[in-house]
């Protein structure tokens, strides 16, 4: 089980993550915009402009997902269940969550939950 000082810690570093993703999602959705006002003179410009809207979108979804993995985790720390697999309810290691901080199944259920896919 993880101390109060190390759940303050893992929700600090969520909170910042958060914030980060929302200012880069706020950014992004500013710059697709100005993209899609722009004079395109040619295909090639039509085609760049295409591709880097299509890899930006990819970005996007990606971090609203991420965020949405966030929000769940911090969920967690306010119930008093963050850090506890939603498989088996062990304790997810201190390891895991120092690298991924919203992981929700242990190394174990996760390759379970990834076999299952």
């Amino acid at each position: 089980m993880l101390t109060k000082k190390e759940m303050q810690e893992f929700k600090e570093k969520l909170l910042l993550r958060q914030a980060k993703i929302e200012k880069n999602l706020n950014e992004t959705s500013i710059e697709l915009n100005g993209m899609r006002e722009l004079e395109l003179k040619d295909e090639g410009d039509y085609a760049s402009v295409s591709t880097d809207s299509i890899i930006d979108s990819a970005i996007l979804d990606q971090q609203r997902k991420e965020l949405n993995e966030i929000e769940i985790a911090l969920d967690k720390i306010n119930k008093g269940t963050y850090g506890i697999c939603e498989m088996c309810e062990e304790p997810i290691g201190k390891a895991r969550l120092m690298v991924k901080n919203f992981a929700r199944y242990c190394i174990t259920c996760r390759e379970i939950t990834e076999k299952n896919k």
